[in-house]
């Protein structure tokens, strides 16, 4: 698993607890050790995880680590963000994106009401 500070490792066992039940939005990294475009989001996210931290959790998934959670929300690439709210997937992201590009993309989850 990419350790990187700030961020919530999920697993399998896990993954209800941090994601699912969450009373805040969370932002998964569907992550693998091989992949190199995750390794350059990590320090990315938890730099979002710790500057955000009041309005949305990030955690990290290693997809082989936990195939199942992977397979069921249909993640067929690395990296994949998925918000989810409420225990529902609301948004999906495939790929890096830099820091600037990722909040633009999530400014509907920081901020919900548009303010």
């Amino acid at each position: 698993m990419i350790r990187t500070a700030g961020l919530t490792e999920a697993t399998e066992e896990t993954f209800e607890a941090h994601v699912l039940e969450s009373a805040l939005p969370v932002l998964v990294q569907f992550t693998a050790d091989w992949c190199g475009p995750c390794r350059q989001l990590a320090p990315v996210l938890g730099e979002i995880a710790r500057e955000e931290a009041a309005r949305i959790k990030v955690v990290q998934l290693d997809v082989d680590r936990a195939p199942q959670i992977a397979v069921r929300y249909g993640v067929l690439a690395t990296p994949t963000l998925m918000v989810f709210r409420a225990g529902e997937p609301v948004k999906s992201l495939v790929g890096a994106r830099p820091k600037r590009g990722l909040l633009r993309e999530l400014a509907d989850v920081l901020d919900p009401a548009g303010r």
